[in-house]
């Protein structure tokens, strides 16, 4: 799924990971872990299950290990702390990842949300703004909405 973010972080003559890529590349897994416990939270009850969802997206995602992900939970959680609004994060996503990695992105916030099979006006008010914040046209969102719901009835 991120090949194109694999491919800026990898010196391709030598294949070696550069100091300031592993550093972009940081930044992203911060900003999405932060994308993703911002939506959690947006209801007011970031549950077990949230975060275990968030955890297998991450993994997922950026081919973490298991303290990796714990690591990166904690640093994300300290990021919302202290952030003014999702634009710091969404931002950096944006400029990094593809059409259709930011569809992928879409998809799997829509499955945490649905990790307790409500929609909180929080939560669809927040994926909105984190879509457009992304450049995705508005049929896109719910493109990836009604996929996760077909999804979630298997």
């Amino acid at each position: 799924m991120l090949n194109f973010i694999k491919q800026i972080f990898f010196n391709s003559s030598t294949g070696e990971q550069t100091s300031d890529a592993s550093a972009n590349e940081k930044k992203l897994q911060h900003a999405t872990c932060a994308l993703f416990i911002q939506m959690a939270k947006a209801d007011n009850d970031f549950s077990n299950i949230e975060k275990e969802k968030i955890s297998s997206i991450m993994k997922k995602t950026f081919h973490l290990n298991d303290d990796e992900v714990v690591e990166l939970l904690q640093l994300g959680e300290h990021k919302v702390k202290e952030s003014i609004s999702i634009y710091e994060f969404a931002s950096l996503i944006n400029q990094n990842f593809s059409s259709d990695e930011k569809f992928e992105l879409i998809k799997n916030l829509w499955r945490l949300i649905y990790t307790d099979d409500i929609l909180d006006k929080y939560e669809d008010k927040l994926i909105k703004m984190i879509g457009g914040v992304l450049n995705m046209e508005h049929n896109l969102i719910i493109g990836a909405k009604l996929l996760v719901k077909e999804e979630k009835k298997k």
